[in-house]
Parts: structure tokens; sequence; C-alpha cells
């Protein structure tokens, strides 16, 4: 099941290297390690996309993300993502996150600049793991800036407005004007609206919540995940040129179907597919809602 958040190690991968003494000598070849992954998805409540090079593809659990990755969510939507210091990004319903300068330098220090233009977001280091060097992120909520120091951040941007809470540890923030200070209490919230800086003042638990539940993934509201085993198949058997055309159709629309062949009496036919769901009641939810958008149609939910 998916790990759940509570209101309340990322290792450099080097190139080994060896020089041959002579052709006679017999040598083994030099190994190379693959590299830790700066951002992997590890579920998504769909519709969502990653905008890259100028195409958007469905967001998918299990797909690396690179800088200058966008990554956008569409209604009653939601995004966790895995960065490699262990942290967890999160995203809200109808929202815009950008990555920049992501890397893990030989120090172990590993650096980005997550940019959120619309939407809910949270951040929570080492929610996966443990990270034994230190991380130098920077998360910009549109003109809002924050500084993390290991912590647990959530903020929220729309056009005129931006709002940064302090869950846990410290940030430092940086206003639009360019004031900076420190945020170091706990539950505390710190807002700007139209411009104008509001003082940061404490935070209910009950309001706490609220804002949570915006980027929290839904159980039972159609949630994929790495390893989830139920599917929703579509128009099962159909011909190769109807497949394909679901198939864009839906990809197009933020989903990530799949075309699977198959036998039907003997005859090759196709199905358009939707997997990796975490339970039953996760995949019916999507059977559900593509109904709900295009109409009657037939599905099929199974493992």
């Amino acid at each position: 099941m998916l790990r759940r958040f509570s209101i309340g190690a990322a290792l450099l991968a080097l190139t080994v290297g060896a020089s041959g003494l002579s052709l006679a000598q017999s040598e083994s070849k030099p190994k190379t390690a693959k590299a830790v992954p700066l951002a992997t998805v590890e579920a998504v409540q769909m519709p969502a996309w990653v905008d890259r090079g100028g195409a958007s593809i469905p967001l998918a659990p299990g797909m690396e993300l690179k800088n200058s990755d966008e990554v956008r969510t569409g209604g009653r939507s939601r995004v966790l993502i895995r960065t490699a210091d262990g942290s967890a990004v999160k995203l809200g319903e109808n929202a815009s996150l950008s990555f920049d300068g992501m890397r893990l330098r030989e120090d172990n220090v590993f650096e980005a600049a997550l940019k959120v233009a619309e939407g809910a977001f949270r951040f929570t280091s080492e929610y996966f793991a443990h990270f034994r060097g230190k991380r130098d992120v920077q998360v910009s909520i549109r003109t809002v800036t924050a500084g993390i120091r290991g912590t647990d951040l959530w903020g929220k941007a729309t056009p005129d407005r931006q709002l940064v809470c302090l869950i846990d540890g410290k940030i430092d923030v940086v206003e639009p004007k360019g004031a900076k200070f420190a945020m170091d209490e706990k539950f505390t919230v710190y807002v700007n609206e139209n411009g104008v800086a509001q003082p940061v003042v404490m935070v209910p638990a009950d309001q706490l919540e609220e804002y949570a539940a915006e980027t929290e993934p839904q159980d039972g509201k159609g949630v994929s995940l790495r390893g989830g085993k139920w599917k929703v198949t579509i128009f099962p058997g159909l011909a190769h040129n109807e497949a394909l055309d679901l198939y864009e159709g839906w990809r197009r629309s933020g989903y990530a179907a799949e075309i699977i062949p198959a036998k039907l009496e003997k005859k090759r036919v196709y199905n358009v597919r939707l997997s990796g769901f975490e339970t039953k009641k996760d995949a019916e939810a999507v059977a559900a809602d593509l109904k709900e958008q295009r109409g009657e149609f037939e599905y099929k939910v199974g493992r």
C-alpha cells in the first residue's frame, strides 16, 4: 500500500575505468555503475502529463524525470515523485511543477530548483530514505522562493496568491521584492496576496489537514503506482486502427494507455489498457471517470 503522510541513501554512481597495458594481456571489461535517477514518478492519480522537448507525455509510475521537465496534473489528480535524496514531492490537481538544476554532486550534495507555477505542492525530506549527504533545494512558488533545509513544506500558487506553510524544519523565504527572512516555527504559514505580504501566523490543525488532503493521493480514486496489479481494459478486442485511435486519444488526455495484442477466435485483435492500479477500487474509479467523459463504452477490470 502507498505510504501516507502524517502531519506533525542516495549515493552518486561513479564510472569505473580501466586502461590496457598490452594487447596480449587478458583484462576484464570496465564496469559502469548505473547513475541514481534524479527524480522518479512513484504514483499517479490520472490524468497527468510531463512536457518534455515540446511534447506532452502521459505521466506513469516508474518514469524518470529530467531537468527542464514540466509536470502537469488535471482535475482530481495527484502525483507523487521521489527525488535522489530520498525526499517526496507531491502535487495536487490542476498543478504545474518544473525541474531545473537537478544534480547529485560528487560531494554528495543534492541540488535542485523546483518551480511551482500553479496549484498545491508538498516537499517532505527523507520520506523514502535517509540521506547521508546534504541538500540545496530551492522551491519557487510563483514569486516567492523557499530555501529548504531538511524539512516538510506545503505551498500553493494561484495567479494572485502564494502560500507557504512550514510543517517541520526550517526554510528561508525570499519575497517578490527581495526581502528575506527565516521561518523555523512548525505549523506556521506565510501568504503573499497581490504582492502584499501578510504576517506569518499559526495554522489550526484542521486547516493543516485540509492542506495535506490537497496533495495526498486519494485511496480508491484511481491511484496507479509501481508494482500495482490491477488493470482496466477498454473496448477489448479492437481492430488495429481502432485500438490505435483510442490509445492516442487517451494518451493526449493524460492517461498512460498501452496497446496489448491478443487473439479472439484465432483472429488477431488489440486491447487498450491502463495498468498499475493499487486496488480494484482504484481501477474501477478510473473506468467510471472514463465512462463519464466519453459516454457508453465497454471495459473490463482485472489483474
